[in-house]
């Protein structure tokens, strides 16, 4: 039959949402590169990650004896757990579909892993041990400016500075930087009114997304106060045990095939002082 699905055409679907949806979850996650990454394997489900006290050297007199500086960490356990989703794919649907379905079926489940890997992961800057601003205050440069003061203060390494903000507060952000308000900066504010893109502010590289909770909790947010932060990659980390996998199965009495995503991973903070909280309340979202 023209339309018999086999061995063959199931293999073809496979590979297709695979390779979209493994490009797609890599891509489309902003968190992931930007917090240290632990792969696991070799059996068990967690990893210990060691957490260093800073130490410090001092003046030593000619001909004396250096004391010893004991090196003792502490550590964090990242523990994973599986993640997934799935559907049916009916054969009527495939072979009715006016495009490519399995690549669009890919592009959904690698959206959905990043996504839920980036939700996981901003949830997770309520716990720095620093806050600036507030569920009332406005997003400006001026509040990433205090979030970097306070970091440095805690002798976090200024070089590899990032902030994550939600894109309704950008917007505020973006604003303020541009010539056509009152406190312009001409390099940084011409860039977000041609591409939309923040940038650079005060050494920290600015990353948008969508993927973070307001105080409602609400998925999107209604309220329009969100919580982001301005961390170094050493505040949090990420345990991956099984990266994205694809799996399908075929339903011969349902004439259908289900198509399974699941990843196995951890996330956790591991330096609370590595990272400062940035609250900012939305001028176009919530009331």
């Amino acid at each position: 039959m023209a339309n018999e699905s086999t061995s063959s055409t199931l293999s073809e679907l496979y590979t297709e949402i695979v390779a979209e949806a493994l490009f797609v979850a890599s891509e489309r996650s902003v968190m992931r590169p930007l917090v240290k990454n632990y792969a696991i394997s070799g059996g068990g489900k967690s990893v210990e990650v060691p957490i260093y006290s800073a130490v410090s050297a001092s003046a030593v007199s000619e001909a004396s004896d250096l004391s010893n500086t004991a090196i003792d960490p502490t550590s964090k356990t990242i523990t994973c757990s599986e993640h997934g989703l799935m559907t049916t794919l009916t054969d009527l649907a495939r072979n009715s579909a006016p495009r490519n379905v399995a690549g669009d079926i890919g592009r959904l489940f690698g959206e959905a892993i990043a996504k839920k890997i980036d939700k996981d992961l901003t949830a997770l800057f309520g716990g720095f041990s620093t806050t600036v601003g507030s569920a009332s205050t406005a997003m400006s440069a001026s509040l990433i400016f205090q979030a970097v003061a306070k970091l440095r203060a805690n002798s976090v390494p200024g070089d590899n500075l990032n902030a994550v903000i939600h894109p309704q507060v950008a917007f505020d952000l973006k604003s303020g930087l541009t010539n056509t308000f009152a406190n312009p900066n001409p390099g940084v504010g011409n860039e977000a009114l041609r591409s939309g893109l923040v940038g650079q502010i005060a050494g920290v590289n600015i990353f948008e997304t969508s993927n973070m909770t307001d105080s409602s909790s609400n998925d999107p947010g209604t309220t329009g106060d969100y919580k982001g932060a301005v961390f170094h990659p050493e505040a949090l980390g990420l345990a991956m045990m099984q990266d994205l996998k694809i799996e399908t199965q075929r339903d011969a009495s349902l004439r259908a095939d289900e198509i399974v995503a699941t990843a196995v991973y951890g996330v956790s903070e591991l330096n609370d002082t590595n990272g400062c909280e940035v609250e900012a309340d939305s001028s176009i979202q919530g009331s």
